[in-house]
């Protein structure tokens, strides 16, 4: 792993705004970026490109272990591409996500992704959004945020979304939801979502996007981490 690149890692619930807060920042400063969320359906769906067996655990984390993939930051919408062809649809069908929740239970695949993820940390930086980027995969990040609303925000958000999106969805369906999800992330016995004992706490309940991404660069500048504004 490089001592010299540093490590924004972004952890927190679903609907906090890891994501678009994760690739904005990384595109106003020039990082790498990496959604370590979409690692697994990236594995699935590489392995069906290349014929890979689902049982085939050592195959599988090969796949794994040589995952091809890039993930741009670009306007805080963003692309994954994997072995050079843009993947963003393809890996978010209910059939990648089956795949990817059969290889998501296979230890060799989990530790080469945990290898593979590690991989993403070059220069000038790097910006890591997931659930345990600050307790598990960059412990000696020296800015770790933990990002989080309150669950009717995140449902309010979600439930904007999917409504943009042209989908029918009930608020009060989507909270209980996101409080059920909540419970079993933080009771979990691998990798808990929990902040790391040094990380930052940011409720964003009230905070905007461009807000957010301006205490995160701000707090990166104060660490001497990169250039203040």
């Amino acid at each position: 792993m490089s001592e010299v690149a540093p490590v924004l890692t972004i952890d927190g619930p679903g609907g906090a705004g890891k994501g678009t807060i994760s690739r904005l920042v990384a595109e106003r400063l020039g990082w790498h970026l990496l959604d370590s969320g979409a690692l697994y359906r990236l594995t699935a769906l590489a392995a069906a490109k290349h014929e890979v067996p689902l049982d085939d655990e050592m195959a599988l984390a090969g796949v794994a272990a040589s995952l091809d993939v890039v993930f741009l930051a670009e306007g805080g919408e963003g692309r994954i591409l994997l072995e050079g062809a843009d993947a963003t649809r393809a890996i978010r069908t209910e059939q990648v996500g089956d795949a990817a929740s059969r290889v998501a239970a296979l230890p060799a695949v989990r530790e080469a992704l945990l290898k593979r993820q590690r991989d993403f940390r070059q220069a000038p930086g790097l910006v890591a959004d997931g659930r345990d980027m600050g307790t598990v995969v960059f412990r000696d990040a020296p800015l770790k945020i933990f990002l989080t609303a309150s669950a009717s925000e995140r449902a309010r958000r979600r439930h904007l979304q999917l409504r943009e999106a042209g989908v029918d969805a009930n608020l009060s369906s989507l909270l209980k939801e996101i409080q059920a999800r909540d419970a079993r992330d933080m009771q979990r016995s691998v990798a808990p979502l929990v902040p790391a004992d040094d990380a930052v706490e940011l409720d964003t309940t009230s905070l905007t996007i461009p807000e957010v991404v301006d205490r995160l660069t701000e707090l990166l500048a104060k660490r001497g981490l990169a250039p203040a504004s």
